[in-house]
Order: C-alpha cells, then structure tokens, then sequence
C-alpha cells in the first residue's frame, strides 16, 4: 500500500516544483505540469519565441495555449482527500550551506549534480532530461558546486575553455583573441590532462612517501617495544642485583654478628673461668686467715709451735696477668672495621652511580645530531681529572690532577695501570654517552681518547699507534690526526685550546679547534665497544696540557 501510495504522489507530481500538480495542464508530448509553473518556465523562453518541453525538451511553436486538465486534478483531489500526500523529506530541501536546484520553484531541493556546459546545478528530477536526451550527452556533470559562474569570463561573459600559460590563468576564446593574443594558450581540457600527468606523478611520490613513513612508523612502533622491552627486563635485572647486594649485606652483617657473639662467649667464659678461680682463691685464703688468726691467739707455746708450720703453708696463687686489660678496647675495632667498610661502600656506589645514570640517560631511540653551537657543546661538558695511577714517572699532575708536565721523576707507587715508556696519562672518569671537555695545551701535546685495556709499554702503547686510542697531535705549525698508526694531516685555526666532543653511542668522536668560535678539525664515525677514558701526551719539557673547567 505505501509503495502504491508513493507512486500516486510521484506520478501526480509537477516535475517543476516536485509538488503535487495545481490546475494540472498536458502539453501535447503528453507531459503534465502545474500551470503556473509551466507558464513561468516558458516566461523566460519569451525572447527565443521558441518553447520546449523542460522534461523532453520537444519545442513547439507558437507558445502553446495550455487548458486545465480535469482529469488529473480529479485525481489530484482524489488523492489529497485520501490524505496520503506527503512532501519531501526535510533532509531532500537546500540549505544555506548546500548548492541549489536552479529549476526548482517554491523551496528548492538540493541538487544532485552540476553541469560544467549549462552552467546550472539539478536536482535528481530535473537531471533527468540530461541522461535521456541526446543533446545532452556530451554535457559534463560533476559534483554540486556553488562556483559555477567562476567559470564565466568576467569581460565577455563567455565560458572560459581556454587556458594561457603565459600567465597562468583560465581565460575564454575572445580573450585568447584579445588580451591574451600571442601568448602560449591551450584548450583547458589539453592542460588539465598534462597538469593531470604531473598530478599522478605527485601521487606516486606521496603514495611512495607514505608507504616509507609507514615503514618508518613501523619500525619506530617495534623500537618503541624493544625500548619497553629493555626497559623492563633492566629493571628485572637490577632489582635481582640490588636484592642479592642487599641479601650479601645481610649475610655479612650476620655473620658479623655470629663472630662477635662467638668471640663474646669466648671471652666471657675464659673471663668467668678465671673468675671463679680467683673467687675460690679468695675463699681459701680467707679460711687461711680465719686459722692463723685463731692460732695467733693460742696461749700454749708448745701447740702454737706445733701447728703453725701446717697453718703457714700457702697455695700457689693464680696467674693473673692476663687481667691487664686497659686501656678498654673489646670491640670497638670491630665497629671501626664495619664503618671503614660502609665508608668504601659509600665511595664505589657514589663513584659507580654516575655510571649508572650515565647509562640510564644514554639510552637514546632517536639519536640526535652533533651540537652547532659551543653553548650546544657545552649541555655536555664533563669535569675529568688525570689518575696519577696511570701517569708517566716524570709527569707532575696540578691543578687539582687537571693539568700535566714534565717533571723530574716523581714519587709515584708502583701500579699495573701505569705507563713505563712516554709520557702519556689518561683520565680518572670513563666516558660513555655525549660528553664533551676543553684542554688548554702549550708546546707539542697529543689530545687522545682511549680505551682503558691499552697497552701500558712499549710502541703499542703510544696514543694512536693502535686500533685501541685516537688522537690528536697539536702544534704551533699543524694538526695531525692519528688511529691505528695511521696519521692525517688536519688543517684548521690554530688555537691554545681543543674541544672534544663523543657521542658514545652514535660512534662520533670530534676535534675542534676554540676560540673565539668552533673549528671542526677532525671528525671520526666508527663503533666503540668500551668505555672510553681521555689521554693528555706531552712530547718534551716546555709542554703542558690542562684539561679545562668549562662554563
């Protein structure tokens, strides 16, 4: 019934407005229209004197004289007492932010498409005619566009076809003619399938693009999950180590604790032993007294006499020179040793927790690139002092174990770290992450960075006569890089001062020349597999070098 409904309605239906008809007139094609509606539409044909049809565009000439149709407006009466007539629905209506039906009267219907040739949009109805009539298959219907009239040449208000690449614009066949005569002009369809062209090669590049961003996306997706991988099992691992430090501490401590008891026991019971030995001691030679006592009162000479040689008689005493006991020191050493422990515990874990948290804000997803400026640099600064357990005899270490000269032999202690042949030294601090330092050099130095496990005698120890250190030669003449015996002549500012800038994990390892502004001198990109420690050489005695305090 409601299909049967609906059909009336449509069939019923002006195709001007898309109301039902009012004084429904046919025209002789057989189409049917409202009178108004139809009158109106022919209005605007008045100057052609030629009308059509607006649904099978027939023509007829002269303008027909319409007469109402009685039996369609029978029917339409019919059909609005039957109360089954219905308008659009509000959604099918134009609003102010849609393109409009040009050919709707009375409250427009949105329109379905807009046509390029007739510079006119249509509802879904008024299209019709452009899908049945032969006339007007070559039209170009694209989606509704309210910037129609952008298309009409402002001068000669023509349709703008042509297109001048001289100056880049749409233009019209007159203006081609007019203003635009002599300039490299194509028909608009000709530019636009070039423009086209290049439109599809700029898709390919960002579809191209876009599948390698994915790719990075991707990647950065499985980085981030081996980040919180790592992370993970880092903290696993060092909850793990730190619990077994804390469980080894608690042993010591227990057994501390079990050996001063044991020792205690010991003591107490040698102490009470001895004790008790002297408490019976001190009984018998009261009893003794008691018996002398009474004897020394005995009145008979002949029994005094008698006894005394039995009563004068005394027992060896106890040794009691273990009794000398002061100054009082039981355990107090034990206390001192504990502390001195806590204290050296207290060293290597501030020591080592530079370390780690070194370690901990090196881990870096996205390597970031070398600093441009010397206040760049500088965010990475690190304070290095020389170990004098590794300075050669006849260096002297000032400054606070910063600066290094040539001396007469010094009294240093024998040490495995120590260099026997040249007088080379390295630094204290190892250096991983991004760190960065200055050294003030005077003389011939060579400015290095090394592994700690390099060689301490011999050729093999010199910095950058190996695959173990890097270098840096400096003079007043030149710069001369060295690796693995290698050297490279550098060219560069002279300067009394060196920045060195690593970047542990990324592999880089540079040299500048400091003074007024940053020379890079010597760059290096490699892969280091130890932490590295700073060198400082100095050739003969005029020659100092001194790594600086950087602000």
């Amino acid at each position: 019934m409601a299909q049967r409904d609906q059909l009336d309605r449509e069939t019923l239906s002006c195709s001007i407005c898309l109301d039902l008809l009012k004084d429904p007139v046919t025209t002789s094609c057989g189409h049917s229209y409202c009178m108004s509606c139809i009158k109106g539409f022919w209005d605007g044909e008045d100057q052609r004197r030629i009308y059509s049809c607006p649904e099978c565009r027939e023509t007829f000439t002269p303008r027909p004289v319409l007469k109402k149709n009685t039996m369609l407006a029978a029917l339409v009466e019919q059909l609005k007492k039957t109360g089954l007539q219905a308008a659009p629905a509000d959604h099918c209506y134009a609003g102010p932010e849609d393109v409009a039906c040009d050919f709707c009267t009375g409250r427009k219907l949105k329109a379905f498409k807009s046509c390029l040739q007739c510079l006119a949009s249509y509802c879904e109805n008024h299209l019709q005619s452009h899908y049945e009539s032969p006339t007007f298959k070559k039209h170009k219907l694209v989606e509704p566009s309210k910037k129609l009239q952008e298309n009409i040449c402002s001068r000669h208000d023509e349709v703008m076809k042509m297109f001048c690449r001289t100056d880049q614009q749409s233009i019209c066949y007159l203006c081609s003619m007019d203003d635009h005569k002599g300039h490299d002009t194509v028909p608009a369809a000709a530019e636009r399938t070039e423009r086209q062209r290049e439109l599809e090669v700029s898709r390919l590049n960002i579809q191209q693009r876009i599948q390698d961003r994915e790719k990075d996306v991707k990647l950065l997706q499985q980085e981030v999950e081996a980040v919180s991988r790592s992370a993970d099992k880092a903290v696993e691992d060092s909850e793990k180590i730190f619990t077994q430090l804390i469980r080894l501490l608690q042993k010591r401590s227990s057994d501390v604790k079990q050996q001063i008891r044991s020792q205690q026991e010991t003591e107490v019971s040698g102490v009470k032993e001895l004790q008790e030995k002297l408490q019976q001691e001190i009984t018998e030679l009261k009893r003794k007294d008691a018996e002398l006592k009474q004897l020394s009162h005995t009145e008979d000479h002949n029994q005094f006499l008698h006894n005394y040689p039995s009563l004068s008689q005394l027992s060896e005493p106890t040794d009691s020179s273990s009794i000398n006991i002061c100054p009082l020191r039981y355990f107090e050493d034990v206390t001192a040793a504990v502390s001195e422990l806590r204290d050296r515990l207290q060293d290597i874990l501030r020591d080592k927790w530079t370390n780690i948290s070194l370690a901990v804000t090196e881990v870096d997803v996205l390597l970031p690139e070398p600093p441009k400026t010397r206040a760049g640099f500088l965010r990475y600064s690190r304070e290095i002092t020389l170990d004098p357990n590794t300075a050669y005899t006849h260096l002297l270490l000032s400054e606070g174990n910063r600066k290094v000269e040539y001396a007469e032999h010094q009294s240093y202690s024998s040490h495995t770290d120590r260099f026997t042949n040249y007088y080379q030294v390295l630094s204290r601090e190892s250096l991983t992450g991004r760190c960065y330092w200055e050294v003030e050099w005077r003389g011939l130095v060579n400015v290095a960075v090394a592994y700690k496990n390099i060689s301490r005698a011999g050729h093999e120890s010199i910095f950058g006569r190996n695959n173990k250190s890097w270098s840096l030669d400096c003079s007043s003449n030149n710069y001369i890089f060295w690796f693995n015996t290698i050297s490279t002549l550098v060219s560069g500012p002279g300067s009394s001062r060196v920045g060195v800038y690593l970047d542990h994990r990324a592999g880089i390892l540079s040299f500048y020349s400091v003074s007024e502004t940053m020379t890079l001198l010597h760059r290096v990109q490699t892969t280091f597999t130890q932490p590295l420690y700073a060198g400082l050489w100095v050739y003969y005695h005029e020659s100092t070098a001194e790594l600086c305090k950087v602000k």
